[in-house]
């Protein structure tokens, strides 16, 4: 069974597509090229089909376009402007890189979220483990002490009770929770707009997501713009690539702004989106025509954030980790030593 087609396999493919192209290959003997040691048989396929239909006329990026899972329209987009001004082997250049970026950002993110959630799952077996099956054997020695439970050591077991009679609605509640919220997320543009606001605004963390949309932001336009493509058609994509719908917003009022003649810098004032060093890069593109050369030393700057920010969090996220662990685990082990150390000192 061969493994799915993931986002680094159409990166590598792009950048051995361009290095091939670069050196003068033909698009149809690099497909053969690719196809020479490659294990992966969903991309072997992917290769097979693409060639096949080179092979019958069809242009690149209209081969691309059939296998929308694979190539979204910003990489079917690039192409074509590749194949229409002739330089499609630096737009595969241009798109290798990015996608290289893309991908390396979303790691970066992804590994500072990964570390607190892997151990709050850990955390959460142990308390479960701790209240199925630990607490109940301390029951038959608490009622043989024939003395009121302190208040904690009640709570204690009264949660232990409700978890063994009520635990499979709670957890049934729990899925079915997560699923409703995730459907809301994805069909009630309202309630994605009150998230994506509010994880901008968590502490700590809505730093680190506000770079990482920025970055990725400005590294698509970027890409769009280096490869010919008109900014009016370039800003199309880019606000679904940011990941958050107030930037997609903010995009979208900014496509509109500049179709009836506004600045591009003007625009992003008023979106009060965008970070002010961005805005002011692309005051400064604009005025030299380099818009898209400091659209990517942005991308680089806040790519640059996201790694120290990420090395931050993770420093901060230790000590804080094992405090409340052990402030949780503490707590429950105290609350059920508390009746012993009571009747230690009656007696």
């Amino acid at each position: 069974m061969s493994r799915p087609i993931k986002s680094k396999d159409i990166a590598l493919l792009t950048r051995q597509l361009a290095a091939m192209m670069h050196a003068g290959v033909p698009v149809l003997q690099a497909f053969d090229l690719l196809r020479r040691g490659q294990q992966n048989k969903a991309l072997l396929d992917l290769v097979n089909q693409l060639k096949i239909q080179v092979a019958a006329g069809t242009s690149l990026s209209q081969a691309l376009a059939k296998y929308p899972q694979q190539f979204g329209t910003l990489y079917v987009s690039l192409v074509s402007a590749g194949e229409l001004g002739g330089v499609l082997d630096t737009v595969l250049d241009r798109l290798a890189l990015y996608l290289e970026k893309t991908q390396a950002l979303k790691a970066k993110v992804r590994g500072a979220l990964l570390y607190p959630m892997a151990v709050l799952v850990v955390a959460l077996g142990v308390v479960l483990v701790v209240l199925g099956w630990v607490i109940p054997s301390f029951k038959t020695v608490f009622s043989s002490l024939g003395a009121e439970l302190p208040v904690p050591t009640r709570l204690l077991l009264a949660l232990s009770d409700g978890l063994l009679a009520y635990g499979l609605w709670w957890l049934l509640a729990l899925v079915a929770g997560v699923w409703g919220l995730r459907r809301a997320w994805r069909q009630w543009p309202r309630w994605r707009r009150l998230c994506d606001v509010a994880w901008l605004r968590f502490p700590v963390l809505g730093p680190l997501l506000r770079d990482a949309a920025v970055a990725r932001w400005a590294r698509t336009l970027a890409t769009l713009l280096a490869a010919g493509v008109p900014l009016v058609d370039a800003l199309v994509p880019v606000g679904r690539v940011a990941g958050n719908l107030l930037f997609e917003e903010a995009t979208q009022a900014l496509r509109l702004a500049v179709v009836r003649g506004s600045s591009v810098n003007a625009a992003l004032l008023e979106a009060k989106v965008f970070p002010a060093m961005l805005v002011q890069l692309v005051a400064i593109g604009e005025a030299s025509g380099t818009l898209d050369a400091l659209l990517a030393k942005a991308a680089e700057y806040h790519e640059r954030a996201v790694d120290e920010q990420v090395a931050g969090l993770s420093t901060l996220l230790e000590p804080v980790i094992i405090v409340v662990l052990g402030g949780i685990i503490g707590g429950m082990v105290v609350a059920m030593y508390l009746p012993i150390f009571q009747l230690g000192q009656v007696l």
